[in-house]
């Protein structure tokens, strides 16, 4: 196998998981990455002594990451402290009522009991439907790569009878009748990108899966996670090329394999067997792979897809910690939530511009790790979901200094003279999304998690036009979330194996 050799493109969550896998299996790995620290979309911004986690900061199943190190006989526990987070998220209306969203059985039964006293038998039979879920759509599925319809066909019995065909929204439905409940256990899918009124049913084992393994966050930042992953790649071999953006890659055949010719600033024509792509699904296709023939009927049905929705994410650091006014993970809905969730993922309702209100996800990691920010300061990020730019291709140049500002008003309640305090700020938008992640329409999650772009309906994990082309990340099965994206790369990773084995 040391014979054979494989580039990955892209050292996001999936990109990393995938590169550690092949490295390990003997296959000698080189991992590319257009930025300049690896990540992906879990980058990190510094400003003094303030550091910012720019995207995952919600790591559950971590069993999957453990995985990676007993590959080689290693730990995560050596390299990575993972610190529980309690509760899980403290969920926020704009009538001031709050509800702990927590692993403790006990804990969110009496929140249930609190906030809709009349559900507590139907929220009983929700927990036991999401475990079935689990079950059937997560432990059956989640890692195995779905190539044939008859895969799908294998599970479907199941998950018919659990009815996947039904959005989230109308699942939790069935179980609880308080519209405060509904939504608090309806937001899940939102945090792969879903919108819960057309998103697969499956998605609510989210649910069953946070109960069973809980939610961490890395001592150091969701950067020390990387960053641990990128050591335990070199520590294998691998070579990781920051700053090295592929431009290109031809497919010719020699000897009856396909062989790819990737071409960077760098050096043009590198050789490899194969070539597994963590970079954007349309990216791939419509740029890295633009002079194949093969590859433009997917560009084409990729341009057809339903894509989620994008996001504007505000960083910002405070002169004082806040650590008792706010919880590690707070959700904030807005006055309406299945009309504002229209207006993000289809762009109904709000013509040119923006929704003149919004739902907000409040990250104050400093609460867990204070070492985030400078004595006695806060270090936060806030994300509102907004459409992507298909449905608004808003100047973002323009309006985000004034969006930003409008956050923080808002989050005034909570946090007490915020604007006085914050000491810097940044942000991004979808334009972001779409020029430095390359992103199509600037989609956050790639495409949506809709049933119709499933498993064996999501792109495939090994392409079945080009030889030696492979996925793994959002864009292919199992879909976004950290579980999500590093079981992509252990079933992305067998099928590379076994092919160049083969």
């Amino acid at each position: 196998m040391r014979e054979r050799r494989a580039a990955v493109v892209g050292s996001g969550f999936g990109g990393l998981a995938a590169a550690i896998r092949l490295q390990a299996a003997g296959i000698d790995t080189t991992l590319f990455e257009a930025r300049d620290k690896p990540g992906g979309r879990a980058y990190v911004y510094r400003d003094g002594d303030f550091t910012f986690d720019a995207g995952p900061t919600v790591i559950t199943a971590p069993h999957c990451l453990e995985e990676l190190y007993e590959l080689t006989g290693r730990r995560l526990d050596d390299a990575v402290e993972l610190v529980p987070v309690r509760p899980f998220y403290r969920l926020h209306w704009n009538d001031g009522e709050t509800f702990d969203y927590d692993g403790d059985a006990e804990a969110l039964l009496a929140e249930v009991r609190r906030i809709a006293s009349g559900d507590e038998a139907g929220y009983l039979r929700f927990v036991e439907h999401s475990r079935r879920l689990f079950d059937a759509g997560y432990t059956g599925a989640v890692s195995e790569p779905f190539l044939r319809f008859s895969d799908m066909v294998r599970l479907a019995p199941e998950l018919a009878w659990l009815r996947a065909d039904r959005s989230v929204y109308k699942t939790v439905s069935q179980f609880v009748t308080s519209q405060r409940l509904r939504e608090a256990l309806s937001f899940h899918s939102l945090l792969v990108g879903g919108n819960p009124f057309e998103t697969s049913s499956v998605y609510t084992m989210i649910h069953y899966l946070e109960r069973k393994w809980g939610v961490w966050f890395p001592r150091g930042g969701t950067g020390a996670l990387v960053r641990a992953l990128a050591d335990l790649f070199a520590d294998l071999g691998g070579e990781l090329r920051l700053s090295a953006p592929v431009r290109r890659i031809r497919v010719s055949r020699e000897a009856g394999r396909p062989v790819h010719l990737v071409d960077t600033d760098a050096r043009a024509g590198e050789r490899f067997d194969a070539v597994i792509s963590n970079a954007d699904l349309h990216h791939t296709y419509g740029a890295l792979y633009g002079e194949e023939p093969r590859a433009k009927k997917t560009r084409r049905r990729l341009e057809r897809m339903a894509w989620s929705m994008s996001l504007f994410v505000l960083y910002f650091g405070t002169d004082v910690p806040y650590d008792r006014d706010v919880v590690h993970h707070t959700v904030i809905f807005g006055p309406r939530f299945k009309e504002h969730l229209d207006e993000i993922f289809n762009g109904t309702g709000h013509g040119p511009g923006l929704p003149d209100d919004f739902s907000l996800y409040l990250h104050a990691p400093t609460v867990t790790d204070p070492s985030l920010a400078p004595p006695g300061c806060g270090s936060f990020y806030v994300l509102s979901p907004v459409p992507h730019l298909g449905h608004a291709p808003l100047d973002w140049d323009r309006i985000a200094p004034a969006y930003a500002d409008k956050i923080l008003a808002s989050l005034e309640s909570m946090l007490p003279d915020l604007r006085r305090h914050v000491v810097t700020r940044r942000w991004i938008t979808p334009r972001t999304f779409q020029t430095e992640l390359v992103s199509y329409l600037g989609s956050a999650f790639s495409c949506s998690p809709t049933l119709g772009q499933s498993a064996y309906f999501r792109p495939h994990n090994r392409d079945p036009r080009i030889p030696g082309l492979y996925l793994v990340g959002a864009g292919t099965h199992p879909g976004a979330g950290v579980p999500g994206v590093v079981n992509s790369a252990k079933a992305t990773a067998r099928l590379v194996e076994e092919d160049l084995a083969g």
